[in-house]
């Protein structure tokens, strides 16, 4: 009896372990080999049929505190603050770019990027969400992974691409890009296409199989 039980418990623990993580309830935490996380995403091909941007309203001020979702990123990132003023004006400051390597002077020249794009995240899933979950995702300050101050340039190059197409020029930053990509498709159960699949797959073998931790939201 004590042999079964001892399976039993060693079982439920693998199962546990195996279970994927687009499986888990909104609000439970997981914390799994970045590879790991890969392996579960569900694989399936694209469409983008029926995507409009302003699907996703975004750059709202959720805590009515007068600064929008893209100026709460950018007071979080600054190397050095900026300062605040009237109605959450932001003078000064400095930012990192880890996209391109690149020191910025002042927030003019920052995109507030999604780390997964709008339109990615449609064709991997959010078509069928509701208004409120895609709001939510657009603005997502709970998860610093999500939302990132980059440049311009940098952002504007990558568009709406995912990794099979465009990654970080700054090549020291590829990893932790591809880790915060598989976290976010895991946050949020979207899948990942074939192509995409392949590009993560080859980074995942450059890159360390660090544990990542990650709050489900869907």
């Amino acid at each position: 009896m004590r042999i079964l039980a001892t399976f039993a418990t060693v079982g439920a623990a693998l199962a546990a372990l195996i279970t994927p993580a687009h499986a888990a309830d909104p609000g439970t935490t997981s914390t799994l080999p970045v590879r790991s996380l890969l392996e579960a995403l569900p694989v399936r091909e694209e469409t983008g049929a029926g995507y409009d941007r302003g699907a996703f309203r975004h750059w709202t001020d959720a805590d009515k505190d007068g600064c929008s979702t893209r100026v709460e990123v950018l007071l979080e990132e600054a190397v050095n603050a900026p300062v605040l003023s009237g109605r959450c004006t932001l003078t000064g400051g400095t930012w990192y770019s880890p996209y391109d390597d690149t020191y910025v002077d002042g927030a003019r020249g920052l995109d507030v990027d999604h780390l997964v794009p709008l339109k990615e995240s449609w064709d991997s899933g959010a078509g069928t969400w509701s208004a409120a979950e895609r709001e939510a995702y657009a603005n997502d300050l709970d998860d610093p992974r999500a939302l990132i101050a980059v440049t311009a340039r940098s952002n504007r190059s990558k568009s709406d691409q995912d990794p099979a197409t465009w990654q970080p020029p700054a090549e020291a930053y590829r990893c932790k890009y591809f880790s915060h990509w598989v976290t976010v498709k895991t946050r949020y159960s979207l899948a990942i296409d074939p192509a995409e699949q392949e590009a993560l797959t080859q980074l995942a073998g450059q890159c360390p199989n660090e544990p990542v931790t990650v709050e489900h939201a869907r």
